[in-house]
Order: C-alpha cells, then structure tokens, then sequence
C-alpha cells in the first residue's frame, strides 16, 4: 500500500491542474526537450579566432531550434534557426560552418526548442532583461512546449 502510495505521489507531482479560457484543465509537465547541448570541445572550451565551433545537441523529440549567441560585450543576435527530429544532432547541419570572430572572450549561446515554428519576432540587441525577451519570442510562436538550454566557450 506504502508502494502505491509513493507511485501516485510521484506522478501527480509531474502534474498540475491550469484554468485556461475560464475552464480547468489537467496538464503533465514535461521534462526538458533539450538532453545534451555543449560545443564540440566541451563546455568552457577556449577557441581561437578563424577556428570553426559546432555543437552536439541530443533532443527528446523533433521540434524547432534557434541558437542564440550572447558575445562577451552583451550583444545577443541569433545564429541559425532550424527543424531537427529527434535525436541527436552536430550542428550546423549540413555544408555550414560557424567561423569565430571577435569580439574575443566569454560567449554564451542558448538553444531554444519550441514545438512550433519561430514567429516573427527575432532577437538581436542589448537586453536588459533575457527573460521578457524570450517571452516574447515564445508568445508570437505560439508553442506549447519550450526549453531552454545553455553552453559557454571562450574565444581567443
């Protein structure tokens, strides 16, 4: 009885329960979309300006991918935009690279999986806020299932 007791535990606690449009709805959370995400030396890896930088990314279903790039003086712009299956993936896809140019330093890049293609809305500027950003971005795709996963390297 303890044993079944800790089962319903468990999965009620990956539920919850949402009023939507004035009704109440009964929704499972999700894990994240995004398993494995990290450039193809590692996670704090140093490159050096010309050098190529690819990246594993391992997802748990298909969905849509934007790679976000956060440069060392606060400069966010997108790098590519994609549909994957689910899998794992060393991006870019295809004949592509992503050749490293200054600014030199730490940069950060996030992968954001959406279960709807990317609205209009882009990203590229000098944020104060990366949360109200992306909740704008998430809000013109329309998805109902996001993630977001981020890695680091520095450029030399």
């Amino acid at each position: 009885m303890r044993f079944l007791g800790v089962l319903l535990l468990g999965l009620l606690s990956a539920c919850s329960l949402v009023v939507e449009g004035g009704s109440l709805t009964y929704r499972v959370a999700y894990g994240g979309a995004i398993l494995r995400f990290e450039p193809d030396r590692g996670a704090g890896a140093t490159y050096f300006v010309g050098e190529e930088v690819r990246f594993f990314l391992t997802l748990d279903q298909g969905g849509w991918i934007t790679l976000v790039v956060v440069d060392p003086d606060g400069y966010t712009y997108e790098l590519d935009r994609f549909y994957l299956p689910r899998g794992t993936h060393v991006l870019p896809p295809g004949p592509y690279r992503y050749t490293l140019t200054p600014p030199r330093g730490l940069h950060r890049v996030r992968a954001i999986y959406t279960d709807s293609a990317p609205g209009s809305v882009r990203i590229q500027g000098v944020y104060t806020s990366w949360d109200d950003r992306l909740r704008l971005y998430l809000e013109a795709s329309r998805a109902r299932r996001h993630h977001v996963a981020e890695t680091y390297f520095y450029v030399r």
